[in-house]
């Protein structure tokens, strides 16, 4: 499953300066890669060998779908995010999240999923308008395609030794715990800890926007060193996504045309 150019530039009526597509040319999955290096790697810190070109690549990039937000001011890729379907995740030899976890429950669920991983926006461009677009996209293509669940790592950042997703993990686990068939065990526990008793929390963006669409946390969080963050493992039922965002991001008739013979094979 994967998608023309031309098809591609009409997954979405332009709507202001920032429009969603998939990357359909090598040169704009090198810019997503690039993106996610200056995220990653020089602003989060985390170990990744970038090469001369300073990419963030994984094995699972020849398989997925890159779904960007452009800049149409600034014709430049400002925002990315890689969807894995149930299908490709069974030729890559599984999702990327059962590095993390072991996702026995989530392979169990009866209908078709889609894995969203490596989300992340330009340090300029993180406002509500650039996140809506990627999820505008996100919400099309598993509707579109017949995709029940969509799941993925949201990750909280342990730059200042932990407060902030002590905080951050203390109020998911208060409200947005899914229920104990769905929990997954990390593989790496992050080690919990007390929450700090005055904290202005912040809860990242992408996080944020899983809770607000209905997403439910899977159980503890993964402790990812490399990365110098915990990832929770968020689950969203599209057939329980919150009503309010039902009527903002589900499409009422088809959008994009996706196609099987036109997957990367290599990036």
């Amino acid at each position: 499953m994967a998608v023309t150019s031309r098809e591609t530039q009409q997954a979405n009526e332009p709507s202001g300066r920032f429009v969603h597509a998939f990357a359909v040319t090598e040169a704009d999955i090198k810019a997503c890669q690039q993106l996610r290096y200056r995220i990653f790697a020089e602003e989060m810190g985390a170990q990744i060998d970038g090469g001369p070109e300073r990419l963030d690549i994984d094995r699972f990039d020849a398989y997925c779908h890159h779904l960007v937000v452009r800049d149409t001011e600034q014709d430049r890729i400002i925002a990315c995010t890689r969807l894995l379907t149930c299908e490709a995740a069974a030729q890559a030899g599984g999702f990327y999240s059962a590095g993390e976890f072991d996702m026995g429950t989530i392979a169990r669920l009866p209908d078709r999923k889609v894995e969203v991983g490596r989300t992340c926006v330009d340090a300029a461009f993180r406002s509500g308008a650039v996140i809506s677009k990627l999820w505008q996209g996100l919400t099309a293509f598993v509707t579109n395609h017949n995709y029940r669940y969509l799941f993925g790592c949201a990750s909280i950042g342990l730059e200042d030794g932990g407060a902030q997703a002590s905080a951050i993990l203390d109020k998911i686990a208060r409200r947005y715990m899914a229920a104990e068939t769905l929990h997954v065990t990390p593989r790496r526990p992050y080690p919990a800890q007390r929450p700090p008793a005055e904290i202005a929390m912040r809860m990242p963006p992408l996080l944020k926007a899983y809770v607000s669409l209905g997403a439910k946390a899977c159980g503890a969080p993964f402790w990812d060193q490399a990365f110098n963050c915990c990832d929770v493992l968020m689950l969203l039922d599209i057939d329980e996504l919150a009503p309010r965002y039902a009527r903002r991001f589900l499409p009422s008739t088809p959008t994009v045309t996706q196609r099987d013979d036109h997957l990367p094979t290599h990036v």
